[in-house]
């Protein structure tokens, strides 16, 4: 799809670039249509606005920009703003002064409070920093643990309690072999709180299973499968569950052109609700480093709201991407400076996580 985003810039000559970049970059700071007389004052070439026009109408012919009134300029349509992001957009760093005050407000005490409301904390100052939603999916069992039990239920069934330092309490049944011995239940809660106080469960996860296969642990077979079996219940792979934190979606009425996008954000609103598809969304920023851009109808959760997402993913202590951080509003959005924005917190957050 980039490639023939590429190839799409490389069939537009010199003159129809400057016009195009010349409508995005004017729409995404003014968010007006704009008019063929107003690029040709800005052009670094001499053009008439009758020129202009010829070209705006053969961007517009090519599904670039789009005309939303009779009488209006043009405004990059969703595919233009994909191929300006992907061909034409100068994304710089951030200044030192931007970096020390996201420093500055980045959350660091995570030995002290839940892993999740850091991880709240973080997604508000991105929101603020944005002016956008801030968004956060996780894995849920993040939070370094304090405690684990196992409690026979009945014949074949024992419950998994866990306790996390930050006093969060879940519980799981699990299956456990018939004959299981009560003292097994006892050996395989000491074993592992031995193992996994202060760790996360991935990190407990990996330790754990090191010292199984190399035959270090002193544990009968029965233990070794009732511990095997609570540390995948509680690895997260099982069920693949995440937390959605979403901050500042009142940023998302507070542009200027707000009155005129009301059914654009409630509908937004709407899709934020629909909190299992926008997980899916942002899990898929997972799968690979650096930031993703998401721009509207281009994924389905927002083909009615025409919203974009910037998000990238943060990793732990063992370099496991452990969430996706990020933010989402309109498609206006200043895109060559929340991207780095997004990318140098979330990098924040990882190097604050292996701490």
């Amino acid at each position: 799809m980039t490639n023939r985003r590429a190839q799409g810039l490389l069939d537009l000559n010199q003159r129809s670039v400057e016009i195009f970049k010349q409508i995005v970059d004017t729409y995404l700071e003014t968010g007006d249509p704009v008019g063929s007389r107003n690029i040709s004052r800005h052009l670094p070439m001499t053009l008439s606005p009758a020129s202009v026009r010829n070209v705006m109408s053969d961007l517009e012919d090519a599904g670039l920009i789009a005309q939303p009134h009779t009488s209006a300029g043009r405004v990059p349509t969703e595919i233009g703003l994909r191929m300006f992001v992907d061909g034409l957009l100068q994304v710089g760093d951030l200044s030192s002064d931007e970096r020390t005050q996201i420093e500055q407000k980045m959350p660091s005490d995570f030995n002290n409070k839940p892993v999740e409301d850091m991880l709240g904390e973080a997604s508000e100052l991105l929101s603020g920093l944005s002016q956008c939603a801030g968004i956060v999916v996780t894995k849920k069992q993040m939070a370094r643990l304090k405690q684990i039990e196992f409690v026979r239920l009945d014949v074949g069934k024992a419950l998994v309690v866990l306790v996390g330092e930050d006093s969060h309490v879940e519980n799981r049944i699990i299956d456990i072999p018939a004959n299981l011995p009560p003292s097994a239940l006892s050996e395989a809660s000491n074993y592992l709180n031995a193992h996994l106080q202060g760790r996360t469960l991935l990190e407990a996860r990996s330790v754990i299973e090191t010292e199984l296969k190399t035959q270090t642990a002193e544990l009968d077979s029965l233990t070794t499968k009732l511990v095997q079996s609570g540390i995948a219940t509680w690895s997260g792979e099982d069920d693949g569950k995440r937390s959605l934190i979403v901050r500042g979606r009142s940023k998302l009425i507070d542009d200027n052109n707000a009155a005129n996008e009301l059914e654009r954000v409630r509908q937004l609103f709407d899709d934020l609700e629909t909190k299992n598809e926008l997980v899916d969304l942002l899990s898929a920023s997972e799968k690979g480093n650096g930031v993703r851009i998401f721009i509207g109808s281009e994924n389905k959760l927002f083909s009615l709201s025409g919203s974009s997402i910037i998000a990238a993913p943060f990793k732990d202590s063992e370099r496991n991407i452990v969430g996706v951080m990020g933010i989402i509003g309109p498609t206006r959005l200043n895109y060559a400076r929340i991207i780095p924005m997004v990318d140098y917190t979330t990098k924040l957050m990882s190097r604050l996580m292996k701490a």
